[in-house]
């Protein structure tokens, strides 16, 4: 027979027959990295399921991902869809190795099966490194066109991810996408487009403008998540378009007064009777007003308002700022595409739909969203608590709206507690007199329930329903009498039973305001049975209410003396809460007393005081304290007598002050927590607090036809600079991006940034010019508006194919021109200061010390290797020997170049140094080959046949050699290199600011000529000691004015090492000559991602202030 264990194991291996859950069992299998490198699919995509079930589990192999990158190219879907899943995880970790696959992400997005253009476009996006964002973006817009409805809202889902980056440069042509898929015939593609506009540009109203009718038809077909972001977004529109709605409850912000006397308009004249015919149903109607200005100008900001005695809205423009709900199409056609989602399977919509009637629809249709609200109760126990939350909103406001629905709202034993409360204040709120002798009977079965915390909300409840309907309130006073009574609670009162106690006092309490006259009885009662009470806060309300009420009838007065007299002998044993009443009830009862009474009440109080003096609760003393300075005139021997003859102001001021304080002047406020209303289905709502996020109603007819006017000519017409995002570069925007662009890969170069003193061949062509020459040089800005053009129109479907684009802007290039001087800045050789970083310190290195420069000659080995100068020197007192620099990986490299291995960096093995004396320094040249990769090389450096691993940093400024050309040259190959061979960024540039305060302080009359001199000097040394480039011209336009840098455009061209591609930079400076300068980069080159980290580079060198010596 099978034992217990043994069934269990058998049982659970039939369960995972036919799945992958054999995945999870080996974490440590070696075999993954050999199935990665099968020639079979099958074996691929074994090992890629197991390196996603070890990343469910939380272990890290993301060592594996130079392995799983290199099967990207597979032509088998559910390997590509692995791999996809896998780069999307370890994105930025590893920036690099997913730089590299961009390029297979590129093509797949023209691939013929559109699962694979959407899992390509949404890896894209997944990434989210700034260095690719302009291709993340150009490709977006060509799937926004796509036509499969899957890519299409696969585009819209990745547009938050692409303004997540924070790069408002891209922000104009991210709306253009928004508003092209908001026009989109698919509902699919409509939810999420909208998801992406109230993520994105929530206020842009106008851009909805365009589509509002077809939107609102296409709402019902939308999916449901979409539903509920679409819905908000039309209610707000049509709020800020046409106002609110006067049939509506926003009706109550319509003014007391008809505005047809001042405006002399007949369609105000019955704005008052229409205000008060559909108030009808609704008992506070302050209430209502509270909630509508909530509704518009969010809690916080009304209560605000109220501090200030102001009004949300003011009455001389209300009338203006409302519809008709049954006249206005915009309205109609809204409310009439809701109704069916009153019926939604979801709750949320449900809710959304309910939200938009609630405010928009005629108080005499809103009785619809009922049923819908009533029907979600039964539905699902996970949305009853918010569904409640509204509906407690809706009763407060119109309590006849669900009066009808009493036996929906009955507590249920399987109801959380919320859920209980919830029910029990709805209860009290919509209780009519019809409805009120059932709703006492369900509150009977509740107090005796065996939570008592839920029994004292019924009893809380039950006085909500005496205040709100005072013809029952003598009942109520009656019911909750028993609940206090000896006989009732003849053992005493426990812990739960005293929160009863206490919530029945409390009621009773609230009750008596109302009409202390009539529940004279009812006070009699609680003061006959104070000395059975021994709770010491029930013990203490009963006190305060003999206090506040001494007064009342006949029997009252009389008692409330000897009550006070007992509670005087007791004080010293009274709980703390019952001493402060005794004090104040002592002190009202002085103040209500006349003839005989007043002296024992003066006694009294007198007495209490005096034992109050020695209490052991310093608060106790103090309250006697300044109760006897506060009735110093009623405490002294000639009593009232005194205080009536008494002039001065000594004595008037305590007195006032005393019957202000004890007195029947003050009222208390009537704010509480829960009369913080907020729209409903929102989250705030819930918490009863403005949620992150939240927002108010826009306010009413903001929304001007001018400004639809500018939404309807789109972003790409208002803005000159947004052809640069259309064709896949970025404006020139402020310096704060230059910090935010670096990634991971990008951090490295800010360690490895190099210079070299002997660039001079770069600007000896220029030396010999004349100092200011007129030429004809095009904006850069204005070239490529035709790109953007061409971009919208059809390059996005020939993405790779800029044949066109470049003919044209040939000719665009040439037609617009502009005068500019160009400008000779001399020899800038002596400027360019070379950065020398360290290897090995010498504390590590036993007293060698090794250092090293990038250098600008060529390798003599091979062009495309880079050449670095390496200082090695002796610091120690003893001598060495055997100095070399190898590859860690050396060996395996020697044994053979494997395909894995031949895009890694490439390391020439140096000569060996064979001495080194004390204090000795001798100079290597070494040979790297880098691949374009941006990670630290790992070297070996022997010194006496010891071993000390080092790193060598890359730069990629070095990664190029200067490219000779002319003026003219430079300006025709830009022109073949636009759309998303153009890449863009802006970053500050300070290192002239030094300079130019000098030059200013020695009041030369040519310092606005040096100014420019010197910025242009800066910025030149700044590029050619970080980078190997060639400076091809230096120009300014004739119109500058005077210490305005604007304009000023630097011209640097250079090859890449690997495969001699062109690499065009141009640097323009805008800004003031004596302030921070905001310097605009763009480089035009053919290998999008060398072109994107070199971008980088250079805006983070040219941000990073210059060192002073």
């Amino acid at each position: 027979m099978f034992s217990q264990e043994n069934f269990s194991k058998a049982s659970t291996m039939v369960l995972r027959m036919g799945t992958d859950a054999h995945l999870y069992d080996d974490p440590d299998d070696v075999n993954i990295s050999l199935l990665l490198d099968s020639k079979f699919d099958s074996d691929k995509c074994e090992a890629l399921k197991r390196l996603l079930a070890l990343i469910a589990q939380g272990l890290d192999v993301s060592n594996y991902f130079p392995q799983v990158v290199k099967n990207v190219a597979s032509q088998s879907l559910e390997v590509k869809k692995l791999v996809y899943l896998f780069v999307l995880h370890y994105a930025e970790r590893r920036p690099n190795e997913a730089l590299l696959s961009i390029n297979i992400f590129q093509r797949d997005l023209g691939d013929q099966n559109p699962l694979v253009r959407a899992w390509a476009l949404r890896t894209m996006a997944g990434i989210r490194l700034h260095v690719i964002s302009p291709l993340v973006l150009v490709a977006v817009r060509k799937c926004a066109r796509d036509p499969s409805v899957y890519v299409r809202k696969c585009a819209a889902n990745a547009l938050p991810k692409v303004h997540d980056l924070r790069l408002e440069e891209n922000a104009s042509a991210i709306i253009e996408i928004i508003g092209i898929l908001l026009n989109d015939n698919s509902p699919g593609v409509v939810g999420a487009a909208a998801a992406a506009f109230a993520s994105i540009c929530p206020n842009n109203l106008p851009l909805i403008g365009r589509n509002y009718k077809r939107l609102c038809e296409i709402l019902p077909d939308v999916e449901e998540w979409g539903q509920i972001i679409l819905i908000g977004i039309l209610l707000r529109y049509v709020i800020a378009r046409h106002g609110l709605a006067k049939e509506s409850i926003m009706a109550s912000l319509l003014p007391n007064i008809s505005l047809n006397e001042k405006t002399g308009s007949e369609s105000d004249t019955d704005y008052l009777g229409i205000k008060k015919k559909y108030e009808i149903g609704i008992e506070e109607t302050e209430l209502v007003g509270m909630v509508s200005r909530s509704y518009l100008a969010g809690q916080d900001k009304y209560l605000s308002v109220l501090d200030n005695n102001s009004d949300v809205m003011p009455s001389e423009h209300v009338s203006s700022l409302f519809t008709s709900s049954k006249n206005d199409e915009s309205v109609k056609i809204l409310l009439h595409c809701t109704s069916p989602l009153l019926w939604s399977r979801n709750s949320a919509v449900v809710l959304a739909a309910a939200g938009v009637h609630w405010i928009m629809a005629p108080m005499e249709e809103i009785s619809k969203i009922v049923k819908p609200l009533l029907f979600l109760l039964r539905s699902s126990d996970a949305s009853k608590y918010v569904v409640l939350c509204n509906i407690q909103v809706f009763a407060k406001v119109m309590p006849s709206l669900f009066a009808p629905n009493i036996e929906d709202f009955f507590i249920n034993s399987l109801d959380a507690y919320q859920v209980k409360s919830l029910k029990l204040e709805i209860l009290s709120t919509i209780a009519i007199d019809a409805s009120i002798s059932v709703i006492f009977q369900e509150f009977q079965d509740y107090v005796r329930d065996p939570d008592r915390r839920f029994a004292a909300d019924t009893v809380a409840a039950i006085g909500l329903c005496a205040k709100r309907n005072p013809q029952v309130a003598k009942t109520c006073v009656e019911g909750l009498l028993t609940l206090i009574s000896p006989k009732s609670n003849n053992c005493g009162f426990a812990d739960d039973e005293a929160v009863v106690l206490i919530q029945a006092i409390t009621s009773i309490k609230d009750i008596l305001k109302q009409d202390p006259a009539s529940h004279e009885n009812a006070i009699i009662f609680l003061i006959r049975n104070l000395d059975t009470i021994k709770v010491p806060v029930a013990r203490a309300m009963i006190v305060w209410i003999a206090g506040e009420y001494n007064s009342i009838g006949n029997i009252i007065p009389k008692m409330v003396p000897v009550v006070l007299r007992f509670l005087a002998r007791s004080f010293p044993s009274e709980p703390i809460e019952t001493k402060y009443q005794i004090l104040n009830a002592a002190a009202k009862v002085l103040l209500n007393s006349k003839g005989e009474n007043f002296d024992t009440a003066k006694n009294t109080l007198s007495y209490v005081l005096e034992l109050a003096k020695f209490d052991l609760n310093y608060d106790v003393r103090d309250r006697a304290r300044v109760l006897r300075k506060l009735l110093s005139c009623y405490l002294a021997s000639s009593g009232i007598e005194e205080k009536e003859k008494a002039d001065n102001n000594e004595t008037e001021i305590p007195v006032l002050l005393a019957e202000n304080v004890f007195g029947e002047n003050m009222k208390p406020s009537t704010e509480t927590v829960n009369n913080r209303f907020y729209l409903p289905g929102s989250l705030s709502q819930i918490v009863f607090h403005a949620a992150p996020g939240y927002e108010p109603l826009p306010e009413p007819c903001s929304l001007t036809e001018s400004d639809m006017v500018k939404g309807l000519e789109g972003p790409g017409q208002t803005e000159v600079n947004d052809s640069d995002v259309d064709s896949g570069s970025l404006n020139e925007e402020g310096s704060y991006y230059s910090e935010d662009s670096v990634t991971a890969s990008t951090r490295t170069d800010d360690e490895s940034a190099t210079s070299e003193t002997g660039n001079n061949n770069n600007n000896n062509s220029n030396n010999t010019d004349s100092l200011i020459s007129f030429a004809d040089v095009s904006k850069p800005q204005e070239e490529t508006n035709d790109v953007s053009e061409l971009m919208s129109e059809g390059a996005l479907e020939s993405w790779l194919d800029d044949g066109q684009g470049r003919s044209q802007s040939q000719s665009h290039s040439v037609d617009e021109r502009i005068p500019s001087a160009r400008i000779s800045i001399g020899d800038t050789s002596a400027r360019i200061k070379p950065k020398i970083y360290t290897l090995l310190d010498p504390t590590y290195g036993n007293g060698l010390k090794v250092e090293y420069k990038y250098s600008f000659e060529a390798s003599t080995i091979s062009p495309s290797l880079v050449s670095v100068d390496t200082f090695f020197q002796n610091c120690s007192s003893d001598p060495m020997s055997k100095l070399i620099l190898t590859d860690e990986d050396s060996e395996s490299v020697d044994q053979g170049s494997s395909e894995s291995k031949k895009d890694e960096p490439v390391f020439v093995p140096m000569e060996e140094i064979t001495a080194l004396e004390p204090g000795q320094s001798i100079k290597r040249v070494i040979h790297v080959h880098f691949h374009h990769h941006l990670l630290p090389l790992k070297l070996t450096l022997w010194c006496n046949d010891q071993k000390h691993p080092v790193k060598l940093r890359p730069d990629i400024g070095y990664f190029i050699k200067p490219l000779i050309m002319n003026l003219d040259a430079f300006s025709q190959k830009e022109s073949q290199l636009p759309g998303m061979f153009e890449y863009t960024r802006s970053c500050s540039f300070t290192d002239h600011l030094a300079e130019v305060a000098s030059d200013d302080k020695d009041g030369d009359m040519s310092s606005t000529k040096d100014s420019f001199l010197i910025i242009c000097q800066s910025l030149a040394s700044k590029m050619l000691s970080n980078a190997n480039l060639h400076l091809v011209s230096v120009n300014m336009p004739v119109d500058a004015h005077l210490n305005d840098a604007s304009g000023l455009c630097l011209r640097f061209s250079g090859e890449i090492l690997s495969n001699s591609i062109p690499c065009l930079i141009s640097v323009m400076v805008h800004g003031n000559c004596f302030e921070l300068l905001n310097a605009s980069v763009k480089i035009n080159c053919e290998e999008t991602v060398f072109g994107l980290n070199l971008l980088n580079r250079i805006v983070n060198f040219l941000a990073e202030p210059r060192l002073t010596s």
